[in-house]
């Protein structure tokens, strides 16, 4: 079948579409001369510049220790983006730079030095800051609580009638449930929930966002999308890169605590929640939520951890994680976990939620995986058909955005012989590409007050309730390593051979 004709994309695509620039308001980025604001913050905000969703009463603050001024915060971020155009492997892909979008965003860029924790700093962002205001800490999660209260102490945080002031949070949200527990608290003192938005980047892929779109806009998937259908559903984030020169973050972090109850749980809340009764912001947050209570705390015995160990990938050795820069020569510290997740409600009992997560893998691949049941297998006796494969929903998220199902069906012949098929899609025969790091929705929704993909206090509560009991107990535990360049430890592959079951393919094949 043809694929539907699409028209060339274009910078005013987004306004055009019905979907009009955002209010003005002041961008306050605290940490503007960080990783984040270079390499995802700026490319974001030039995106939505070139589609026509950022208001000609926009301005960006950006605060840092560092000496600077206005003009040498701009000559930084266009050299970075500059860099970034040119670098393959960097989120931003650009032919160029166009100068029209670029500077746009450019010339509203403005400096502040300060330091963080200082009360002069909030007192002087008052004198540069009026109106509708987003306070985005772009900087490490030691900093988050004290920058709220600064804000809440000089009184940034009021909100004056017709205008608004909101917080976006970068994770890590706390370290373990108490800590979380401690800073929502913390920050809550100062303002109301609704003016807070812990981000997470996973959410403003496009196939996450289209998650719901897939499972409730189609009424052939619903009415299976539960139990009674389905065996068993299987969440991959796996990664080819080693930690490299993040040693120094991710030795007290660990996989666990990384992707576990922030990525991997946002990804389980979208392809298991209820149907909301709206896609209004609070009617899919508070089902989120549910969903994340749902989740019985994991038992030990149903979590595996590892570590990578030097290996070949892509046809190069590459290092073991003990022996990157600033790792510990005898680190306990996992980069690969896996996990049987049990979730207690109607719709999912009995029904196994198997997450993966680890880094020099196979491959690059993050997709959900739903397993359906075998249909009875008695109207096949007395064929030379010995078994049946289940029926597989993949919905891959990177690094292509698509989906495929993989469906039995007779193989040509006078005998009744069964083969595997598979049908798919990918969003990019069918779609026009727009440019895209996974910022600029999350940017442009907390601009517009849509906070339906950020998390709630209660949802980030629940996924550290339910990794908890292994937070208290792995620094104990053993650890096993797997070779770089491969699946995983040999007890991830055990975990589900228990059940009956095994892991897909990383190279998007069920075997």
């Amino acid at each position: 079948m043809p694929k539907p004709e699409q028209p060339e994309a274009t910078l005013e695509d987004g306004a055009a579409g019905g979907t009009g620039p955002a209010p003005p308001c002041t961008l306050v980025i605290f940490g503007a001369g960080g990783d984040l604001t270079k390499r995802l913050l700026m490319p974001s905000l030039y995106n939505l510049a070139g589609a026509g969703l950022l208001p000609e009463g926009f301005r960006i603050l950006g605060i840092d220790h560092n000496d600077n001024s206005d003009d040498g915060l701009r000559r930084d971020l266009t050299a970075s983006m500059e860099s970034l155009s040119k670098d393959p492997g960097s989120e931003f892909h650009a032919d160029r730079i166009d100068p029209t979008s670029w500077g746009f965003v450019r010339d509203r860029i403005h400096f502040l030095k300060g330091d963080f924790e200082d009360a002069a700093t909030f007192s002087a962002i008052t004198q540069k800051v009026s109106g509708s205001a987003v306070f985005y800490l772009a900087v490490a999660a030691r900093f988050f609580g004290g920058i709220v209260e600064g804000l809440g102490r000089a009184g940034l945080l009021k909100q004056a009638e017709g205008e608004f002031r909101r917080v976006v949070i970068e994770k890590p949200f706390g370290n373990d449930l108490a800590s979380a527990e401690a800073l929502n608290a913390r920050i809550l003192e100062q303002a109301d929930e609704s003016q807070f938005y812990r981000i997470d980047h996973f959410l403003g892929k496009e196939t996450v966002q289209s998650i719901m779109a897939l499972r409730f806009a189609n009424g052939m998937l619903e009415p299976v999308w539960r139990r009674e259908y389905v065996d068993s559903v299987q969440i991959t984030a796996g990664e080819t890169v080693g930690v490299e020169e993040r040693g120094g973050f991710y030795e007290p972090t660990g996989a666990l605590r990384d992707m576990v109850p922030n990525h991997l749980f946002q990804l389980l809340c979208m392809v298991a929640m209820e149907p909301p009764n709206s896609f209004g912001a609070e009617a899919v947050r508070s089902e989120k939520a549910k969903l994340a209570q749902a989740v019985k705390p994991i038992r030990p015995d149903h979590a595996v951890r590892g570590q990578y160990a030097a290996g070949t990938l892509e046809g190069a050795a590459v290092p073991g994680y003990r022996d990157e820069p600033h790792v510990a020569g005898d680190s306990n510290t996992e980069t690969y976990v896996a996990l049987k997740l049990d979730i207690d409600n109607w719709r999912w009992a009995g029904v196994p939620f198997y997450l993966r997560t680890g880094k020099r893998m196979t491959s690059r691949r993050t997709e959900i995986a739903v397993l359906f049941k075998p249909p009875p297998f008695r109207l096949f006796e007395g064929t030379p058909v010995e078994s049946l494969a289940p029926n597989v929903m993949r919905i891959t998220i990177d690094p292509e955005h698509g989906a495929g199902t993989e469906l039995n069906v007779k193989v040509p012949g006078p005998q009744m012989r069964v083969g595997r098929v598979q049908t798919a899609f990918r969003y990019a025969d069918f779609f026009a590409n727009t440019p895209n790091v996974g910022y600029e929705t999350l940017l442009y929704d907390c601009m517009t007050g849509d906070a339906t993909l950020f998390q709630r206090a209660d949802n980030i509560e629940a996924g550290w309730a339910a990794v908890d009991p292994l937070l208290r107990g792995w620094p104990q535990a053993g650890i096993e390593t797997y070779p770089a360049g491969t699946p995983g430890p040999k007890a991830a592959d055990d975990l589900l051979a228990r059940d009956g079951r095994h892991w897909l393919g990383l190279d998007g094949k069920t075997d």
